[in-house]
C-alpha cells in the first residue's frame, strides 16, 4: 500500500517552519550536530581552528606547542561532515484515537502530522531521522536515514500504524533507550496516559545514555478543559470500563488531577534538561511547532 505524503506534509505547516531548524542543544557523540558542518573533537578529522581553553574542556585536545609559544592554553578544534540522528518515538495506543466533539481529528492524527513535519525538517537539514512506534511496548522501528525515499518510508509507517489497546509509556521508553546505539535527539509524541513514575523513569533512562529528549504532550481540548455538562457515558478506549457520571460533580477534581500530572512531568523534564511541549489538537500545528522551534533557537543563541 502506498502513502500519499501530501496527507502528512501540509504546505501550511511546512511554510510556518521554513527557515527554522532543529539542531542539537547538547554535545552529541562528542560534537554539536547542526545544519552543515559540525565541530568534532578528535584526531581523525580535519583541523579547523584554535579556541581558548575554558574550565571543563577535555585537556587531551590542548595544543601544547601553542602554549609553549604564548603561555596561554588553547584547544584544537576539528571538523567533520557529521549528521544529527533524531528518532521519532510515537505513541500509537488506542487512547491516542480520542477525538473530542469540537475537533476534526484524533490525537494520533495530530501526532502523525507533527512527527512527519519534523522528519521533513530534519532531512532538509541533511540530518538523519528514524522512527519508533509503541503502545505497551515497541511495535515497529525504522533506522535513521536522510534521503527522500527514507522520509517516504517513515511517513508510510506512520500512516499504517494500527492503534492497539494498552499503554506503557515508561516501559517503551526503556526499550528505546536500549536500542539506540548512537547518542542523538529523541522526540516523543504521546498523550502520556500512564503512571507518571514510570514515564519519568523511562525519560531518565534515555537521558542517562546521553540522548537529548523533547516531549510533545498531545491532548485533545476536551481532555484539557473537560467541557461536558450533561450526564455523560465515559468509555475507556483501552479497556471494557464504562462510567456514567455527572461532569459537573467531577470537573474540579478532574482538572486538578490533570494539572497536577502535567506539573509533575514538567518538573521532571526540567530537572533532566528535557524540553516539554504541550500540543493542543485544536490549535494550528504550524503555529505551535514554529513557536517551539523559534524559542529553542533563541535559547541556543543565548
Amino acid at each position: 500500500m502506498t502513502t500519499d505524503s501530501r496527507r502528512y506534509l501540509d504546505p501550511r505547516v511546512l511554510d510556518k517552519i521554513e527557515g527554522l531548524d532543529l539542531k542539537a542543544r547538547l554535545i552529541v557523540e562528542g560534537y554539536i550536530s547542526g545544519l552543515h558542518r559540525s565541530p568534532f573533537r578528535g584526531f581523525s578529522v580535519e583541523f579547523a581552528e584554535h579556541r581558548e581553553y575554558v574550565p571543563g574542556d577535555d585537556i587531551r585536545f590542548l595544543d601544547w606547542k601553542v602554549y609553549g609559544r604564548s603561555d596561554r592554553l588553547y584547544i584544537k578544534r576539528y571538523e567533520d561532515e557529521t549528521n544529527l540522528e533524531a528518532t521519532l518515538v510515537v505513541d500509537v495506543s488506542a487512547s491516542m484515537t480520542y477525538r473530542g466533539v469540537s475537533c476534526a481529528h484524533t490525537k494520533l492524527d495530530y501526532a502523525r502530522w507533527a512527527a512527519a513535519a519534523l522528519a521533513y525538517l530534519i532531512t532538509q537539514q541533511q540530518d538523519a531521522v528514524g522512527l519508533c512506534l509503541f503502545d505497551d511496548r515497541v511495535r515497529r522501528t525504522l533506522p535513521t536515514g536522510n534521503n527522500p525515499l527514507h522520509l517516504k518510508n517513515v511517513i508510510g509507517a506512520l500512516d499504517q500504524a494500527a492503534p492497539t489497546p494498552g499503554t506503557a509509556v515508561g516501559k517503551a521508553l526503556k526499550e528505546v533507550a536500549e536500542t539506540l546505539r548512537r547518542r542523538g535527539l529523541v522526540l516523543l509524541f504521546s498523550d502520556l496516559l500512564d503512571d507518571p513514575h514510570a514515564i519519568v523513569a523511562g525519560l531518565e533512562a534515555i537521558r542517562h545514555r546521553g540522548h537529548e529528549v523533547v516531549v510533545f504532550h498531545v491532548l485533545d481540548r476536551d481532555e484539557a478543559t473537560f467541557p461536558f455538562e450533561r450526564l455523560t457515558r465515559f468509555t475507556d478506549l483501552e479497556g471494557p470500563t464504562e462510567v456514567v457520571a455527572d461532569p459537573e460533580a467531577l470537573r474540579a477534581a478532574y482538572l486538578a488531577e490533570v494539572d497536577g500530572f502535567q506539573r509533575r512531568v514538567r518538573r521532571a523534564c526540567l530537572a533532566n534538561r528535557i524540553d516539554f511541549v504541550a500540543l493542543d489538537t485544536s490549535e494550528p500545528l504550524g503555529t505551535t511547532l514554529s513557536a517551539y522551534l523559534a524559542k529553542r533557537a533563541s535559547r541556543r543563541g543565548r
